[in-house]
């Protein structure tokens, strides 16, 4: 029964926040649909109708095309290869032991409290010695990294947390640990790898700072740098930076309906313990 009030509770939690949520959503979408030029914004209703052209001209004008593209090479070849390692690290700080592995859990643990302020010029100093600067990589692998922090721990709680009679009776089957890993724990914690892999992909997709230090060629801008130098070509007409805004974040909402059940089962996984 406690369990069941738990759950019920964190789904109203969840419900809140979401209702909290659409408030900026509504706002940003009346915006987007109004006439260009027009200083009605907020939960103003368009006038003469809806204004699609908005978005058509807001992606042709703002070359929204190719940064697409580009933030969703970063983006899955980030949360890719942040997803495997992480399961790999995780698995051998949840379930093996061997010495030191306290000291080099808290290692990766310490990059979930370094702000990214302090780190990326530096950071740009080492890549542009090795002259990977304005390439993909300036972009994938500091990222990379900064996922595995969060990845890390995340599934190693989970790994912690799985039944242990599970994989007490694969290895009396006869079964190794690269075997119990990808066939038995990988397909049990689906929610909790859902989950990880959307808070990846979303930190990936809004990254800024990391893009804007890394990257200084037009053609290797993502959608939200692209969106910030296309605010200082559009700042008199908010419709069309509404638009632009409205089509960068579809991609997360997408990602983020297609797997929310997942997503708040894995959430509710690591907030009730069973």
């Amino acid at each position: 029964m406690s369990t069941k009030i738990e759950r019920t509770f964190t789904y109203g939690i969840l419900s809140i926040f979401a209702v909290i949520s659409l408030t900026p959503v509504i706002g940003i979408l009346s915006t987007a649909f109004g006439e260009k030029g027009s200083l009605n914004t907020g939960f103003s209703l368009p006038e003469g109708g809806l204004s699609w052209s908005n978005f058509s001209d807001a992606w042709s004008q703002g070359n929204f095309g190719k940064y697409l593209g580009n933030s969703i090479l970063v983006a899955v070849v980030v949360v890719t290869v942040a997803t495997v390692l992480s399961i790999l690290a995780a698995y051998a700080f949840g379930v093996m032991r061997f010495p030191g592995s306290n000291v080099l859990f808290y290692v990766f643990v310490i990059g979930l409290t370094l702000p990214q302020e302090a780190l990326v010029v530096p950071l740009y100093f080492d890549l542009r010695h090795y002259e990977i600067t304005d390439t993909y990589w300036a972009l994938i692998l500091p990222q990379t990294a900064q996922s595995l922090a969060f990845g890390v721990f995340w599934m190693r709680t989970y790994f912690r947390n799985s039944a242990q009679s599970v994989m007490e009776a694969a290895r009396v089957d006869g079964a190794n640990s690269f075997t119990t890993l990808w066939r038995i724990l990988v397909p049990m914690g689906r929610p909790a790898i859902t989950t990880m892999i959307v808070i990846t992909f979303m930190w990936t997709w809004n990254e800024f700072l990391m893009a804007l230090v890394m990257i200084s060629e037009e053609g290797l801008r993502t959608v939200p740098l692209g969106l910030a130098f296309f605010q200082g070509q559009q700042t008199s007409d908010t419709s069309l930076l509404a638009a632009a805004a409205v089509l960068i974040a579809l991609p997360v909402v997408v990602v983020y309906i297609a797997l929310q059940r997942r997503f708040i089962e894995g959430m509710l996984t690591g907030a009730v313990k069973e």
